[in-house]
């Protein structure tokens, strides 16, 4: 059977799809997970040990570091993305960490679901055609793995 012009575009969209969810989104994913992950431990370890001032290596940029000492550690300072950062007490940004990691989770399965729904709208299109056409069925092709 041959392709027609919307089964193209169709999978070319699909394979856009699949490409932005493992070269953006699952990567963004792992990163944001790990960065809140560190954050999420060194705030728990300044809570657990009572740390009220600290003195700390800041990265400047390009891997140039800087001694620094924070006389009030109550508020923190989080990158929240776009070169933006929000200071928050400690339970506030534990909060954010949880409220970011489950909205990238969402976008991933919200994609997931998008790309699931195109691929059966293909299906049902090229079964429709090859009823149409009165053409043997094909053989289906082996579905990729997330």
């Amino acid at each position: 059977m041959q392709r027609t012009a919307m089964d193209s575009y169709r999978q070319e969209k699909i394979q856009k799809f699949e490409e932005f969810i493992d070269r953006r989104l699952k990567p963004d994913l792992v990163r944001a997970i790990a960065e809140r992950s560190d954050l999420r431990k060194n705030i728990e370890n300044l809570e657990k040990n009572s740390v009220t001032s600290l003195r700390t290596l800041v990265n400047l940029g390009s891997e140039v570091y800087m001694q620094a000492d924070v006389p009030d550690t109550k508020r923190i300072f989080v990158d929240i993305g776009l070169g933006f950062h929000v200071e928050f007490t400690w339970s506030e940004a534990l909060n954010f960490i949880s409220q970011r990691e489950e909205k990238l989770s969402r976008q991933i399965e919200d994609y997931t679901r998008l790309i699931a729904s195109i691929k059966a709208q293909i299906k049902l299109v090229c079964e429709g055609i090859r009823e149409l056409l009165q053409l043997p069925a094909e053989k289906p092709l082996p579905e990729r793995v997330f």
